[in-house]
């Protein structure tokens, strides 16, 4: 089921030029973060308080149909907005390329966490660089498709 909802673009100018341009060219564009080469999906989830549509370009870990959200925030002391959304609502929809689909976001802990937490650092290892940063536990989502 797709979310609906008033569409609330960032307030960062990178994260709506990006979003935008991915978004138009169905993911053929702008679909690696900021000059790292790695690959992004973009993500939409609900406001925690406003209820409006965020979008976040989230970097692409993926394994046997499910995706990996980590709340990284670059190493910052404090988790990025979208955190506080996949909380309060965790139906999210996933646009990886031209193709989006509805996925449940789920906060992982113990040893489910450090499985994905380990393959999300395999696959782009600078997550274990924000670790470092910061002194907080870096939240790992799991987002499984329920359409």
């Amino acid at each position: 089921m797709a979310l609906t909802g008033t569409y609330a673009p960032s307030r960062q100018q990178w994260v709506r030029d990006q979003v935008a341009a991915y978004e138009e060219s169905g993911g053929e564009r702008a679909n690696t973060l900021r000059d790292t080469g790695y690959p992004v999906v973009v993500i939409t989830s609900k406001g925690a308080r406003s209820g409006n549509l965020r979008k976040n370009p989230v970097m692409r870990v993926e394994r046997d149909g499910r995706y990996v959200a980590i709340a990284s925030k670059g190493g910052a002391d404090d988790n990025p907005e979208w955190f506080h959304n996949f909380v309060a609502h965790p139906e999210v929809e996933v646009q990886d390329g031209a193709e989006k689909h509805t996925y449940a976001a789920r906060l992982l802990a113990g040893d489910e966490r450090s499985q994905w937490w380990d393959y999300s650092v395999a696959t782009w290892p600078t997550y274990a660089d924000y670790q470092k940063k910061t002194e907080r536990e870096i939240p790992v989502f799991l987002l499984e498709r329920v359409d």
